[in-house]
Formats: structure tokens, C-alpha cells, sequence
């Protein structure tokens, strides 16, 4: 049995540079996504790592009896039931750290790009409109003298924040408890923040306590002059509530990189000329990626190799 290679499942799809990686080193069988694993007992009962870009739920973990460890593609592991796994003892990893910068970028873009209406500028000018109808019309908001409150203050929170300093911005955040290491303005609920701010920008992961946390009575503290932006989850969001704030103005604006059931985009998002919508790219260039990817791997090869792991989550049981 010594001389034969580890079996490593991929449910889906996956970056294919995790699977270059694996290349000689371990056996790679896949499924098909779905509720329960399509395998045969046999095949199951020869997985020992999953590396996965999507979900990983109870019943595929119960269905893989001898599985030591599920590798996520992505800092967000929301669809990997990590508490059963650590009950079975099974190590949990994730892809934190190597996307940080990634992420904050687009964001300082994205809220940029929704403030100025950079895309629409851009339109107008492709489509002839500056030559035949005159100068673009003025963006009615404007990054001076702003507050951003940023819901979230974790390792990408953090990178935000630092890139908005330079723009002479006033920064507070909320999260479950203050960080006295950070200067920025602590609010103690989400709703006093969106009161005393005029950007949002939410970064938090999907869980329980983040569902539909951002609602009608967070967009209409916010207020008509407000702008709010979401990189973290769609889940965070209750989408109805903000078309109708959208609608009628209660909400001034919105820049999208996450939404509530992706791919799927509320048709009535669309029509909003003071709203960018991005298709879930904040962490999506090929060296960031790349570097998403090798972690994956190498937690799986490190844990076959030495009984170590790189970056397991929080829940995990960390053994060897």
C-alpha cells in the first residue's frame, strides 16, 4: 500500500493548475457536483483528500469514509461544512492571504467606478455620444469628504482600508468586537455605522449571522447620499430591499462584485444607471489565481507528505 499514491477527489471544476500540480503525485478522480457524491463504494472508499471550488456538505463527507482533508479553492469556505468535517477529525484549508491584495484593488476600483460613473463615461465616449450630444453629464457623487464604514475588518478588510487612507477618507468599521490594534472608529452595530457613514463597503463571509444582515433599515441609514459596496457575499444582501432603496431613492448607489444566487443577476439591477455590477472578479487575475491554486495543492501535498497544512480554517482539527 506504501508505494501507492494518495487518491485526491475533485467535485466539479477546479482551477487546472491544481491539478497540474498534482500531476505524478497523487491519483486525481472526479465527480460530478451534486447533493450526494456519484461514486462507487470502492472509489469512495479510496479518497483521502478532496480539493474542491464550490461545496463540500455533510453527506459527502460522511460518504467518503476514509477522508483526511478537503483543500477550498478561495478564502471563502462557506460552502464546506468545516464543523462536520472537524467532528470526523477530517482538516479544513482554505486560500487566505494570497488574494488580500487582489481583492482590496478591485475594491478601491469598484467604488471609484460607481462614485464617478467611470463606465458610463466610457460608454458615452465609445458610442459617439461626446462628439454628437456634447461632454458627459457631471457624476452627482464624489469621494471628498466622505465616511466609509466597512462591514468586516478581517485580513482584506484591513488591506481596504489602508488603500482608502490616501484618500484623505474618515474610516470606521464594524465587526463582532473591536480591534484596538486599528485606529479607525469601532461601531458597535452594523446599524450605527451605516447611520454615521455615507460608503458601505461589506466584506464579511457568508454565515449565518451575515445573512440578509444588510436590509431596508441598514440602506435607509445609509441614506440617499449613500453608496454601497459588496465584495464579500452575496448572501450578506437582501437583494429586494435594495432595488426597492434603488428605486426610490433611499439608496444613492451600489458597485456589485457578489450576488445573492450567482450567476443569476436581479434583471431590475440592470437597469440602474448608478449601479456597476462586476461578475464575481475581485481575486480573478492569472498570478492571484495561480497562487490560489498552488495553495490548494500544497496543503494536500503537505499534509501526504509531512502531516502538515499551510492555512487550515479556524474549525479544523489540526493533527500531526
Amino acid at each position: 500500500m506504501s508505494d501507492q499514491k494518495p487518491v485526491v477527489l475533485v467535485p466539479g471544476k477546479i482551477h487546472p493548475r491544481v491539478l497540474e500540480r498534482f500531476q505524478g503525485k497523487v491519483e486525481v478522480v472526479t465527480a460530478p457536483v451534486g447533493v450526494k457524491p456519484a461514486l462507487s463504494a470502492e472509489v469512495a472508499e479510496r479518497v483521502r483528500a478532496v480539493a474542491v471550488s464550490g461545496s463540500v456538505n455533510a453527506d459527502w463527507i460522511d460518504g467518503l469514509p476514509n477522508l483526511e482533508i478537503i483543500s477550498n479553492f478561495g478564502v471563502g469556505y462557506d460552502g464546506v461544512d468545516a464543523k462536520h468535517a472537524a467532528k470526523r477529525g477530517i482538516i479544513v484549508t482554505n486560500t487566505p492571504d494570497v488574494l488580500n491584495d487582489e481583492v482590496a484593488d478591485t475594491t478601491i476600483a469598484l467604488l471609484i467606478n460607481t462614485v464617478r460613473r467611470l463606465y458610463q463615461a466610457e460608454s458615452y465616449l465609445r458610442d459617439g455620444k461626446w462628439v454628437k450630444e456634447g461632454p458627459f453629464a457631471l457624476s452627482p457623487f464624489s469621494l471628498r469628504g466622505r465616511k466609509v464604514g466597512l462591514f468586516g475588518m478581517g485580513r482584506i478588510g484591513q488591506e481596504i482600508a489602508k488603500r482608502l487612507e490616501p484618500f484623505k477618507v474618515e474610516i470606521g468599521y464594524h465587526t463582532r468586537s473591536k480591534r484596538d490594534e486599528l485606529s479607525y472608529t469601532y461601531y458597535a452595530s452594523l446599524k450605527d455605522m451605516a447611520s454615521a457613514v455615507d460608503i458601505l463597503i461589506c466584506i464579511v463571509p457568508g454565515t449565518p449571522e451575515t445573512h440578509k444582515a444588510i436590509n431596508g433599515e441598514i440602506f435607509s441609514a445609509l441614506g440617499s447620499n449613500g453608496v454601497f459596496i459588496n465584495v464579500g457575499r452575496g448572501s450578506s444582501v437582501d437583494e429586494d430591499a435594495m432595488i426597492k432603496a434603488l428605486e426610490d431613492g433611499t439608496l444613492g448607489g451600489a458597485g456589485l462584485d457578489v450576488f445573492y444566487s450567482e450567476p443569476n443577476v436581479p434583471e431590475a439591477l440592470l437597469a440602474f444607471d448608478n449601479v456597476s455590477l462586476l461578475p464575481h472578479v475581485a481575486s480573478a487575475s492569472v498570478p492571484t489565481r495561480n497562487a490560489m491554486a498552488d495553495l490548494v495543492a500544497d496543503n494536500i501535498l503537505g499534509w501526504f507528505a509531512e502531516r502538515k497544512v499551510l492555512t487550515p480554517v479556524p474549525e479544523t482539527p489540526v493533527k500531526g
